[in-house]
This record gives C-alpha cells, structure tokens and sequence, in this order.
C-alpha cells in the first residue's frame, strides 16, 4: 500500500487537483479529518505534481471536515527553481477552506552532512507495553497506527504529577518511509501534552510543520516528543521521529488549543 492509497487521496483530470474523501479511517476520535491525514495529502499532491521531494511543508488547519465531505485540493507551484519549488496546496469542501499548505520541494547536492540531535534511550518496541486505543478511535486514523508506550504512562495513570515535558511512543505504520507518513505521525505532538501536565488532557493542531532530513527504511519509528510549554490555553511542542536504527527521518513541531478529554462519547 502507497501512502496516497493509504490516506484515501485522489486523482481528477486535472494534473494540479486532487480529492480526498473523508471517512471514518482518516477521521480523528472528534469525527473529522485527522489532521496529518490532512498535511499528508497535500503533501503527496504536490510531490506528484511536482515530481520533487518535500523538503518541508507547513499546514494552517482552518476548518473541521467531517465524513462524508470531499476535501478538494489544489496545488499551485509559486515560485519554480532549477533545484527548488516553492508550492501552496488549498483544501477546500465547497466554498469553505480547510486547510493551506505552504512548503518547499527539491533536492542539492552539498559535500557536508551532519546530524547532531541525540534520541533518547528507551526499550526496543518488543519490551514496550501497547498504547491502548478507546472505543472513539475504533476504525480511525490513530487505530490504524500501531504504537507502543516507550517513556510514557498509561491513561490509568492519569491524573497524575506533572512531567518533564518529555515522552516517547514508538509507531508502526503499513507503508513505506516517506514524507506523507511521516506527517502523519508527526501529528501526534498532543499526545505529550498530557504527560506534561499530568492531566486527561490533549487539544486538536492549529498547525503542524514538518521537516524531512533524511528517508531510510525502518519498520518502526520513535516518537520523542517534547513540550516545550504550556499557556493561555495552547500547548507548544516538538517531535523528533527517528528510525529504529537511529537515524533522524523528521521533525515536526504544532500548536494545540489544550483541552480535557471528554470522558463520555461526544453526541
């Protein structure tokens, strides 16, 4: 399975316009596009539109897109280089926008490399416990997503002491390495804001920005996550997402407006 059948995206007969059908396996707990899903598909739009590899992308989540609506992308290529290109991707069901993606595309060839970000220690996904999902997540997105706690505690472990702002999930995905799944784990920044704060709470993405370093095979992905802060009802975080061997494959870095789990099903 490629990402774009994973994510449910769609060609049309025009090379820059893309669909992407909401359904219940791209949806969130909240019964609306999962917002990696979301950044995912533009991404792989304007990959295939481009021909070019993301370098980074970023997502302005404006608006809920709730099954079973059609999110009509298009991908306009702004600024066009010899290496590089500069593209904006719109979401759009109907008239209402739901998200705008701006991101920069290409490849270079430099005769220096470096990675000096350290991944944290943790038990290889055999020794981690899994990270049970609740009846909300049944058939979603994050139940498509096989994780396992590494540096975190479970849901029963909540409310509990505030944390160090630090935590880990390794994240198992039926798809390849590549810029789309890599966003849509990157989506997953909140789930650090309970750790940090000790409390049943998450939030839903104001933004999510992804940058892709470095694409190599992995089976598993480990997720640290890192809460910066926590303010004025957002929380601020990153994500580093590296592949089991250690390599660096992304970062991703979200706003969230930071919430109390709703602990009933929403009606």
């Amino acid at each position: 399975m490629d990402a774009a059948e994973f994510i449910g995206l769609e060609p049309t007969a025009e090379a820059h316009r893309w669909r992407l059908p909401v359904v219940r396996g791209n949806s969130s707990g909240i019964g609306a596009l999962f917002g990696g899903a979301g950044l995912a598909a533009a991404i792989e739009a304007m990959e295939r539109t481009t021909g070019r590899p993301l370098v980074w992308a970023t997502a302005q989540y404006l608006s809920f897109a709730r099954p079973p609506s059609v999110v009509d992308i298009e991908v306009v290529e702004a600024a066009g280089g010899h290496q590089v290109s500069q593209v904006r991707a719109t979401g759009h069901v109907g008239d209402q926008e739901i998200l705008t993606v701006n991101a920069a595309l290409g490849r270079r060839s430099f005769d220096a490399s470096g990675s000096w970000a350290v991944p944290p220690e943790v038990p290889p996904p055999e020794a981690c416990p899994v990270r049970p999902s609740d009846d909300r997540h049944a058939g979603t997105m994050l139940s498509r997503i096989e994780m396992r706690l590494a540096r975190a505690r479970p849901v029963d472990e909540l409310p509990g002491p505030p944390g160090d702002g630090r935590s880990a999930l390794w994240a198992r995905l039926p798809l390849e390495v590549s810029a789309a799944s890599l966003a849509v784990v990157g989506d997953l920044v909140p789930f650090g804001i309970s750790q940090a704060l000790g409390r049943r709470a998450g939030g839903n993405s104001l933004d999510n920005t992804l940058r892709v370093i470095h694409r190599v095979p992995t089976e598993w992905m480990l997720l640290d996550v890192r809460i910066q802060a926590v303010a004025d009802g957002f929380g601020h975080g990153l994500v580093h997402l590296w592949a089991r061997d250690g390599t660096l494959l992304a970062t991703a870095s979200q706003t969230a407006v930071v919430r109390e789990w709703r602990e009933t099903p929403r009606r």
